[in-house]
């Protein structure tokens, strides 16, 4: 059994450029003819030239760091694959897909993905981010710091938060200097925080076994991430689950969420859901301002949820179990609208792609995407091959390309990927 134990916003990429009404909308044109023509390369079966180019970063990112991270790692390259793309179409539920584009550049296993504004980030188990600049998918930059792995990475506006395993979330802000780097601004808890609550002994718990530390600090790694209303919701190893104002990054509560590790967290609509390893999807509500347990939803006997996602609309929850199954409830009622077997081995990671679509990433190599009824039921829509590892991260463009959505995968084989996903069988 493979248990997976201890998931956009936009900023103004405008006025971060200061880029002209004129060079938006030529920006925009290029990227649609890109799209355009990758379509027509996969459809038409017309292979274009292949691209093949290596790039340095501009620079790297750090206030109080070096950038040994970037001197270290490899250099990054990234090409199309059109000359390769040649899928079946239609496209059906048994049939599978070959990526539009496969990046490389990573150190270790991508963990994570996240869209800001025109960029694409993605993050490793080795400590480096990098950042893709749509469309053609270059490498800005890259930057990182601290110890351990990247394990969840969440945008707002013009900031990013990473989560890592030493237990520490940092902030940082894209700056609107020439150079553009993303800059490490804060790390929480912050220095503040700290200094308010250390002198009294009441803000001390138990965190190990013959150890204590502050209630605002997270005790193992921090495994995920989540935004609503405000603020931020990280969910640890640790077992618990801490809530943070966006404002200031003050941590306002700490709660023990569950008997083992938790593994995902989604949060929307007045409601926070977390997944953890000990085979629970608890969802919580904020009455009286703080996090209370509304409902517990069982899985499978001695398997783990690995990961949760949120209808857009609040009224679905789902998760992905350890022993490859994807389970959904309403939350009218909390009554169960789905049970599948959606893969051979453990699913790693869940995403939506659009308001009926879904995916899900797993360790047997293989994303599958389904379709949403309107009862919050699931059916096969396809089979996305191409990945040598687990499938560890998803993310979807929200914006809809040529009668389907772009899809962007992460996995322990250390490549990050691009797919087009077409929205109805037929297409």
């Amino acid at each position: 059994m493979h248990v997976l134990k201890k998931t956009l916003p936009q900023f103004n990429s405008s006025q971060k450029q200061n880029k002209s009404p004129i060079q938006i909308i030529q920006s925009t044109n290029f990227f649609l003819k890109t799209i355009k023509t990758m379509l027509q390369s996969v459809f038409l079966h017309e292979p274009t030239s292949l691209l093949t180019t290596s790039s340095t970063p501009r620079s790297t990112a750090s206030t109080s760091s070096s950038s040994t991270d970037a001197e270290e790692s490899p250099t990054p390259s990234f090409r199309y694959d059109f000359q390769d793309l040649k899928p079946k179409v239609p496209a059906t539920s048994s049939q599978s897909y070959k990526s539009l584009a496969v990046l490389s550049g990573h150190v270790g296993s991508v963990s994570c993905l996240a869209l800001c504004g025109e960029f694409i980030l993605s993050a490793s188990l080795a400590n480096d981010i990098i950042v893709w600049q749509q469309p053609d998918l270059r490498l800005f930059t890259k930057f990182g710091q601290g110890d351990g792995a990247v394990k969840a990475l969440l945008t707002s506006g013009n900031r990013v938060f990473t989560a890592h395993q030493d237990s520490r979330i940092r902030a940082w802000q894209v700056s609107r200097s020439s150079e553009n780097v993303f800059r490490l601004i804060d790390t929480l808890p912050t220095t503040k925080d700290y200094i308010g609550k250390c002198m009294k002994q009441s803000n001390y718990v138990q965190s190990r076994r013959n150890q204590k530390s502050l209630w605002i600090e997270h005790s193992d790694t921090i495994s995920c991430l989540a935004l609503s209303a405000g603020l931020i919701y990280s969910a640890s190893w640790d077992k618990t689950v801490k809530v943070w104002r966006l404002s200031d990054f003050k941590c306002l509560e700490s709660v023990h969420a569950h008997d083992d590790a938790i593994n995902g967290i989604a949060a929307g609509n007045g409601m926070v859901y977390t997944a953890s390893a000990d085979g629970r999807i608890k969802a919580w509500g904020r009455g009286g301002g703080e996090l209370s347990c509304k409902k517990v939803l069982e899985g499978h006997r001695d398997v783990s949820f690995n990961a949760v996602v949120l209808s857009e609309d609040g009224g679905f929850v789902y998760g992905g179990g350890s022993d490859g199954s994807l389970m959904g409830w309403s939350w009218d009622g909390w009554r169960p609208v789905c049970d599948v077997k959606a893969h051979e081995s453990a699913v790693l990671c869940v995403c939506l792609m659009g308001e009926r679509m879904m995916c899900s990433g797993s360790a047997d190599k293989n994303i599958c995407v389904w379709r949403r009824e309107v009862d919050g039921g699931v059916f096969r829509h396809m089979v996305v091959k191409g990945h040598h590892g687990p499938v560890k991260c998803l993310q979807a463009s929200p914006v809809r390309v040529g009668g389907g959505f772009m899809l962007y995968s992460g996995s322990l084989d250390r490549s990050f990927r691009v797919w087009w996903v077409p929205a109805h069988p037929n297409n």
